[in-house]
């Protein structure tokens, strides 16, 4: 992110640590960082999808991580729960958000809460496809009811937190490039027993593991965050399907700098329920697409 991402500090500016705020200043198409939404939103193809065999969480961790996010593609949709907690040394913002996606439409929706303090109030609604976010109520200067169009290729976190969420698809996508997971117990939740693991994750091996477009996102992130050892916590069913999954992910908040005073910790939570009930999420009409004008501010 740029100079024009700043928080109102001239010498330390948390970028994505203001989460939705960050978003009016990335509507530029600035991305002074070095930095998903899976080609198919689950990672499962066609074949997978049809098949009639039942899927069953593996005996051996590391691939029951690696594996959720096709298995929970199979299930055709989920809702969602987001919460996104940033923290500087010297702010923290939270922000929360409902919705869902539709694994075999291979689109998703969110609506996520600002909190005060931000330049945009309210909410954020955003419409998720792969390699692409539609982003409505995202900057002052936009007309109410107008979306804008983003690749994520123009967000240097490829929008793993700059939306003020991190889409269901991408949340799940980030476990193929688990490199650790430790077995932490069972816990049973609403009923149902989940077996809940704990590592690590490499961001680059999981945009190569992902593939096409929907591995843009998560390479984006892998150059980006500092700390490439992406720690999580996964709660998965006995089919393997992802409940809920915690990641926390590391930037230098003063650009190039590598004290721990300058850096930004963003602890990103997303809880799956309802698999198989729909989810309503439909792409903007190109009619209601607000087309920003080369160097304006939406702020």
């Amino acid at each position: 992110m740029t100079d024009q991402q700043r928080t109102g500090r001239a010498e330390r500016r948390p970028r994505p640590a203001v989460g939705a705020v960050l978003l009016a200043a990335v509507l530029t198409g600035a991305a002074g960082l070095a930095g998903c939404s899976p080609d198919s939103a689950g990672g499962a193809s066609a074949d997978q999808q049809a098949s009639s065999t039942p899927d069953q969480l593996s005996a051996d961790p590391l691939t029951a991580v690696r594996g959720t996010a096709d298995i929970t593609g199979r299930a055709g949709s989920a809702h969602a729960a987001t919460e996104l907690v940033t923290e500087s040394a010297d702010k923290k913002a939270v922000f929360t958000g409902t919705g869902g996606y539709d694994y075999v439409k291979r689109i998703g929706r969110l609506e996520v809460q600002v909190p005060p303090g931000a330049a945009t109030t309210g909410k954020i609604v955003e419409v998720l496809l792969p390699g692409t976010v539609y982003l409505q109520n995202s900057g002052a200067k936009v007309p109410e009811g107008k979306w804008v169009k983003l690749d994520v290729r123009q967000l240097p976190d490829g929008n793993l937190v700059s939306g003020g969420a991190t889409d269901p698809a991408s949340a799940a996508g980030a476990l193929r490039g688990a490199q650790k997971a430790e077995p932490v117990g069972t816990e049973t939740v609403d009923g149902v027993s989940l077996k809940h693991f704990r590592g690590t994750l490499d961001l680059a091996k999981a945009a190569d593991a992902t593939g096409g477009r929907g591995g843009d996102g998560l390479r984006m992130g892998a150059q980006t965050f500092t700390v490439k050892d992406i720690p999580y916590d996964a709660w998965l069913d006995e089919q393997g399907r992802l409940h809920k999954v915690v990641e926390v992910f590391t930037f230098a908040g003063v650009a190039g700098s590598k004290e721990a005073k300058d850096q930004v910790k963003v602890v990103s939570t997303t809880t799956l329920t309802d698999f198989g009930k729909p989810v309503e999420a439909a792409e903007p009409a190109a009619s209601d697409i607000f087309t920003m004008k080369p160097g304006e501010n939406p702020k």
